[in-house]
């Protein structure tokens, strides 16, 4: 019941002059039934063996209806008891479907129809597997650009990371750089600024030692602790000590000088005398030298210094 619901459902609409085609086919079966049955004799003793062929085309194709001749009517020979009707040999019966058979063959209309439907459903099959089939390339052309850019992506950040990497590690060992230098700038400056500070204290120490141990005047400009050459007052304190050891009552002309080199200890004992100019008169030499060996003693300058050697210039009339 539902297969047969089921075709029907599915089945393409009805042709148009169906019923009368059912009718003149059923017309033809009957004259060809009736046909068969009065040409063929039977024959009681034998066997009727019937065989049915069926022909198909590769795919059905509806055929126009055939053209149906009426099979003349036999002539029926006169009784004549005398001569015995011979009938010719029984021909072997045609292969023919019987019409149950044929009532059970599918109707070409519909088989055409069905075959159409089927190459309907092959080629949209066909269609659609082709669409698939383009629609599945497009996917992957679609995946493989996807890749492609997924790709060229990853290698463009990856060449950003490493140039990023690559200028930071300029930058940083440039501030490396920059600040090694700074440091050692800082060194620089801080060795010459320990040594200015050294120079300066120094001088400072040097001056101040200067000033506690120099012997100058308070208006005096140098800076040493002493001078080389004796105060102005020194030579009338050495005439003072020696003068007075001088004996001489010779009378002479003139007024000349004798000029005698002393050389004295640090305490200003005399050590040695020596006349490097004599003055012309050898009364007055002697008597200038005995003076200094009495004398023994120098005295020392405002210093507290012995200057040696010492030149001494004495004159009768100074």
């Amino acid at each position: 019941m539902h297969a047969a619901t089921d075709r029907l459902e599915f089945a393409p609409p009805p042709a148009p002059g169906l019923l009368r085609a059912l009718a003149l086919a059923v017309l033809a079966h009957a004259f060809l039934l009736a046909a068969l049955t009065w040409g063929v004799h039977w024959k009681s003793d034998a066997i009727s063996v019937s065989a049915e062929a069926e022909l198909w085309s590769a795919v059905p194709q509806a055929a126009a209806p055939k053209l149906l001749e009426v099979p003349p009517e036999p002539v029926v020979a006169p009784f004549t008891p005398k001569a015995p009707i011979v009938t010719p040999a029984p021909k072997p019966p045609p292969t023919v479907r019987a019409p149950e058979a044929q009532s059970n063959l599918p109707d070409p209309d519909i088989a055409l129809e069905r075959e159409k439907l089927r190459q309907k459903k092959t080629l949209e099959l066909k269609k659609q597997q082709e669409l698939d089939k383009q629609r599945l390339e497009k996917q992957r052309l679609e995946q493989l650009k996807q890749e492609e850019l997924k790709q060229k992506k990853q290698q463009l950040e990856k060449q950003r990371l490493q140039n990023q990497r690559d200028n930071d590690k300029k930058v940083a060992e440039e501030k490396k750089k920059s600040a090694q230098e700074t440091q050692r700038k800082e060194a620089l400056q801080t060795q010459e600024d320990a040594k200015k500070l050294a120079l300066q204290r120094k001088a400072n120490i040097d001056r101040m030692t200067g000033l506690a141990g120099a012997s100058g005047a308070p208006s005096a400009r140098g800076t040493q602790l002493q001078s080389s050459s004796p105060s102005d007052s020194y030579a009338g304190r050495i005439r003072a000590r020696i003068k007075p050891n001088i004996v001489f009552a010779d009378e002479i002309g003139g007024n000349p000088a004798a000029e005698v080199e002393v050389r004295t200890s640090p305490d200003g004992t005399i050590i040695s005398r020596k006349l490097t100019k004599p003055s012309g008169i050898k009364s007055w030499d002697e008597a200038v030298l005995r003076a200094i060996d009495k004398t023994e003693v120098l005295p020392r300058d405002v210093d507290g210094r012995v200057i040696s050697p010492l030149t001494l210039v004495f004159t009768p009339k100074d």
